[in-house]
């Protein structure tokens, strides 16, 4: 019962320091991760279940060697930060992969991609010729980024003499049947102005599981109940 309840502690002492030591390395997508950072997760993560479950032995090795890693990190962190030749060694540099509707095979295998994995790439992009590539880059965390030829672009506004006005963000009024103030406040819109949009749709903030405000100052809602007109 007792060994129980240390793993309890253990585990949960674990969750924490886990917690703020990720906090202190900031946030990242898997698919943003370096490998080092790749291999850093996996060691802390197998340092931290060591502290947990490892009842014979001194735990708090465990959590000096997580502290240790951590620290390391960190370090490198701020080295990258400071310095582009850091960044390029432990990260190399962003390869080309196609110019001008050219593959260079060279790359290709200096990156360990087959033909499939790069036309694969290109499709997930809405890509299906080579000749409409002006430039395919492999970026440092391994995803690949597709610049059309000039002709194969979408036309934009600007391009078609089109003057475009800012517009704002949606804001969030209504939340899980509460009013946001603040997000009404940001449209110089009232509490009174809701719920007379409301009234209009014959419903109340209660029902309401998410409503937006747009940049027209239109409201749309999601409601709780989806019987309710």
């Amino acid at each position: 019962m007792m060994e129980a309840l240390e793993v309890v502690f253990r585990t949960l002492f674990s969750i924490g320091v886990l917690f703020f030591l990720t906090k202190l390395l900031g946030k990242r997508q898997v698919s943003q991760l370096s490998v080092f950072e790749y291999i850093t997760g996996i060691t802390i993560g197998g340092l931290a279940a060591y502290i947990s479950l490892d009842t014979d032995k001194k735990w708090y090795l465990g959590l000096l060697a997580l502290s240790v890693w951590i620290g390391v990190s960190y370090g490198i962190e701020i080295l990258q930060m400071k310095s582009k030749k850091v960044r390029d060694f432990l990260d190399s540099k962003s390869t080309v992969l196609i110019k001008d509707g050219i593959i260079f095979e060279e790359n290709l295998k200096k990156e360990r991609l087959t033909t499939d994995d790069l036309l694969a790439a290109l499709r997930k992009k809405s890509v299906f010729k080579i000749s409409d590539v002006e430039f395919a880059i492999m970026e440092t965390d391994g995803g690949i980024n597709v610049l059309l030829t000039r002709e194969n672009q979408p036309l934009t506004p600007r391009q078609l003499g089109i003057k475009m006005t800012t517009e704002k963000a949606s804001q969030t009024v209504i939340m899980d049947g509460d009013v946001m103030e603040e997000s009404l406040d940001s449209f110089g819109l009232t509490r009174a102005w809701l719920q007379r949009e409301l009234a209009k749709k014959g419903i109340t903030a209660e029902d309401v599981f998410l409503g937006q405000v747009d940049s027209s100052g239109e409201l749309t809602v999601d409601l709780y109940k989806d019987t309710i007109k």
